[in-house]
Parts: C-alpha cells; sequence; structure tokens
C-alpha cells in the first residue's frame, strides 16, 4: 500500500501572470502558500491489469480491464486517468482518492490531485521526479492532454508546498522561498480567514477569457496583469518589513485590479459578500483562484474578526479554519507487502447510504 498527500493552496498576488499566454510575452509572478487541506490517493497493487479508481468525493467508481488502454475523457475522472496514462504505467492497480476540500473551490484541487496520482503511480513505478519535473509534468497533462487552459502556479505550488514567489519565463520557472521570521508568519496565519461561498465552479470558461484577452494583448487585461505582478513584490517587501496590516490593504488593491482581468471574476453576490465582511472589519481580501465562486479569503486584525465572523454567519457563509504546509507533495505511507493477495480491489463496490441503514451493504 502506498498513500501520498498533495496540499491545495491560496494565491495572494499575481494570479493570471502564470499563464503562458502572459509570461511568454512578459516575466510572470505569483506569491502563494499551500495549506494543511489535503488531496489523498490510497494505491494498492493487482495481480492483473485492471484499473480501478474510486473517487470518495464525487461518489465515481471507474474500471479499465487492461490499464494500457486508458484514455483521457471529458468525464469526472479525467485528470487522474491522463496523469496514469502520461506515466504510461502498465501494472494493475487500485486507486482511492479523497480530499479534505470539495471540487471546484478556487484553492488548486485539480492540480493537486494531478500532482498527487504522478507522485503516487511514479513513486510506485519506480520513477524518481523532482518537484520541478513532477509540477511540469502535471502542468503538460492538464494543458496537452486535457486541453485546460491553465497556468503553472497551482501545480508548483502542490508540488512544492511552502510559502513563495514563483516566477515564470518563457525558458523555466524559478521557486523564491520567502524567508520571512517565524513570528511574522504566525501573526499572518492568525490574521488570515477563508470563508466557503457555497458555490463551486468550472474555472474553464473564466481562465480561457483571461487567456484569449491576453493573448489578442487587450490594454486592459494587459494594463491588469502587469499591476498584479508588481503587488507580488510589495507583498513580500510587507511580510519582511513585518508591516502585515499593508499586506492585508494590497490584498484588496489586488482585488480590484482581478476584476479588470476578464468577466466572470466576480459577480453581484461575491461583491456583496465582499462588501459587508469589508464593513464588518476585514482590511482586504479576494476570492480563491480565478474567480466565480469557490473560497473568500480575508485578511482581518484579531480583535475585528468575531465580528467578521458573525457578520458571515449571518448571510450563511461557513469559516475553514487552515495553517500553512511546507511539506507539499508527500509520500507519508509506503509498504509494499501490505495486502500481498493483491485482490484486495477487486470487490469494492460503491453503496448508498439508504444500503447502509438497512444493513443491505455487506450482502453479495
Amino acid at each position: 500500500m502506498l498513500i501520498v498527500r498533495t496540499p491545495v493552496r491560496v494565491s495572494f498576488f499575481g494570479g493570471g501572470t502564470d499563464l503562458p499566454a502572459y509570461y511568454e510575452q512578459h516575466p510572470g509572478a505569483v506569491l502563494s502558500t499551500s495549506i494543511n487541506k489535503y488531496f489523498y490517493t490510497v494505491l494498492t497493487e493487482r495481480q492483473d491489469e485492471m484499473l480501478q479508481i474510486i473517487s470518495a468525493d464525487l461518489r465515481r467508481m471507474c474500471t479499465v480491464s487492461a490499464i494500457g488502454e486508458v484514455e483521457e475523457t471529458k468525464e469526472e475522472l479525467a485528470v487522474p486517468l491522463a496523469a496514469i496514462r502520461d506515466l504510461r504505467c502498465r501494472k494493475g492497480l487500485n486507486l482511492f482518492l479523497a480530499s479534505e476540500i470539495p471540487p471546484g473551490t478556487g484553492l488548486g484541487s485539480s492540480a493537486s490531485v494531478c500532482v498527487n496520482v504522478l507522485k503516487a503511480v511514479g513513486t510506485y513505478v519506480g520513477l524518481e521526479m523532482s518537484r520541478y519535473e513532477l509540477a511540469e509534468r502535471a502542468f503538460r497533462v492538464a494543458r496537452e492532454r486535457l486541453g485546460r487552459p491553465v497556468g503553472k502556479q497551482d501545480e508548483y505550488a502542490a508540488a512544492f508546498g511552502g510559502l513563495n514567489i514563483f516566477e515564470f519565463r518563457s525558458h523555466g520557472v524559478e521557486v523564491v522561498p520567502l524567508r520571512v521570521a517565524e513570528e511574522i508568519v504566525s501573526a499572518l496565519e492568525e490574521r488570515l480567514m477563508l470563508f466557503f461561498t457555497g458555490t463551486a465552479h468550472d474555472s474553464t470558461v473564466i481562465l480561457g477569457g483571461q487567456q484569449k484577452a491576453t493573448a489578442a494583448r487587450s490594454a486592459p487585461t494587459v494594463s491588469a496583469l502587469h499591476y498584479l505582478r508588481s503587488l507580488v513584490y510589495q507583498g513580500r517587501e510587507a511580510l519582511a518589513a513585518g508591516n502585515l496590516w499593508r499586506f492585508g490593504e494590497l490584498l484588496h488593491e489586488a482585488w480590484q485590479a482581478k476584476k479588470r482581468v476578464t468577466e466572470g471574476i466576480s459577480d453581484q453576490r461575491i461583491d456583496g459578500i465582499y462588501e459587508t465582511a469589508r464593513a464588518a472589519g476585514a482590511t482586504g481580501g479576494k476570492i480563491t483562484g480565478a474567480g466565480g465562486g469557490g473560497f473568500l479569503l480575508l485578511y482581518c486584525e484579531p480583535e475585528r474578526q468575531k465580528a467578521v465572523r458573525a457578520a458571515m454567519e449571518e448571510i450563511g457563509l461557513r469559516e475553514m479554519l487552515f495553517q500553512f504546509d511546507y511539506g507539499g507533495a508527500t509520500v507519508v505511507y509506503d509498504d509494499p507487502f501490505f495486502d500481498s493477495r493483491g485482490d484486495g480491489g477487486l470487490s469494492w463496490r460503491l453503496v448508498g447510504i439508504e444500503e447502509v441503514l438497512a444493513g443491505e451493504w455487506g450482502r453479495a
């Protein structure tokens, strides 16, 4: 048995400059941190050539008679299927997938899935990949195999973990860990809040629109992205100086600029939620990811957080507590002799809650 976990991320500044349409023309940069909310893959081997994938979050199961016949599709399990095919694995496998957060919430979960499956299956077949190679391979799977208009920041955050600046250029990516005093990092964690807006989203449409506008060199889009990139380095300076209130102000400025990049990043409901949080005491914030829904990230001084929580609860938003993660993609358990019969997955099947309550789930 092999168990791998990979974190999701919170992006502070520079989102959108990690798309090829931008960084192939201008240097891109993102300041982000991975957080202690994880995606897990549990891998067990088989003695036949079948592939079985079960997703606990999506309540989906996929069985392929021969792993060499795996093809990417547009179905919900397309990401792990594409990752496995990219590795050209020919061994039978059982994969059980589970996440601590729902999909489509703007925390880079799709990239976390891809990095995670590549790490798990790659480890199993003995393929050694550096964190750079892992991130690049995950990006290639999403961009080339699945044809999605993604950037690179999510894959790098999932692979590396930590509080970093990622600098994107046409010839490669540089990972710059932020060397910030521990007490400043702890104080920043204490001042950040995440609230689920109650709506998941598909970022493909938003990112596709941004990619087209950037490639066409639309002046408003490119200008907004230039400004978002500049905030990366202003954010680094604020952290280095321990000026956390300024960091919160920059988040507000970044969110206003982000909404100028392309349509669909915000809407009337999201704007209303954000203004409610600001009125209650939050200094600044943003919708995580491409926009359109997911989590609302807020910077708020400790003495004002009670009022902000009350305001968010009143409009139906739930808070998710978190801390920063520094491990990145990690093998947390590796025992080649666990379940050595190899047939442990043959009898797996999805059951409904009705069957469980009726006591019928264990019957043949």
